[in-house]
């Protein structure tokens, strides 16, 4: 049996997404074993993260400045803006490094289900953001769901009126996809964006 203190250390690992008990029991056991390697950096790096994390005003973003790193960077387009879901979305589309501008964080998805309506969402301050002037394009990088289509298409309801261009992640065969092994939505969609070939 371990102590209180270590089983406590565990049920938190456990609760991390991706991880359960016996995940975390092996995390607990390795981070006892590299206690100078392994322990004590996670530590600090926790308590930094701990006492500095912010959300970021403009975007959403979550990070240990406010304003963001993202936000900050004046090398980023500050014309294009890119709308997502979640900051996981956000990080995800920024570390492929191939969209220059800048972003905007909803804080989830419109769902009827789950009883998210529009103002539970950052909505408004996106249309403040392009109110403001000088975005010329807005990106909606919502998933591929039901909930994240209704969403880009309330958002794009909300900004008809300002002289942006609209446009939407494509969606449709992944790259080294089999068309076996696609669900029939996955396929719908390839087929409608389908394109000339050069």
């Amino acid at each position: 049996m371990a102590s209180s203190e270590i089983d406590a250390l565990t049920q938190a690992l456990a609760r991390l997404p991706g991880l359960g008990p016996r995940s975390a029991r092996r995390a607990v056991l390795h981070l006892m074993k590299k206690r100078e390697t392994a322990l004590d950096p996670l530590l600090r790096a926790l308590t930094a993260v701990s006492e500095r994390l912010a959300t970021c005003h403009v975007c959403g973003n979550v990070d240990t400045t406010d304003p963001c790193a993202i936000c900050a960077d004046l090398r980023r387009d500050g014309r294009a803006l890119c709308v997502v879901e979640e900051v996981a979305d956000l990080w995800a589309l920024d570390r492929a490094r191939l969209f220059p501008g800048r972003f905007h964080v909803l804080g989830g998805r419109l769902s009827a289900l789950e009883g998210v309506r529009p103002e539970d969402l950052r909505i408004d301050s996106l249309v403040a953001r392009i109110a403001e002037g000088g975005v010329d394009e807005v990106v909606l990088a919502m998933n591929a769901t039901l909930e994240g289509q209704t969403t880009a298409h309330y958002i794009a309801e909300r900004l008809e009126r300002f002289p942006v261009r609209l446009t939407q992640l494509a969606h449709g065969l992944p790259v080294g996809g089999e068309l076996d092994y696609l669900d029939e939505g996955t396929l719908a969609q390839a087929l409608r964006a389908r394109r000339p070939v050069a």
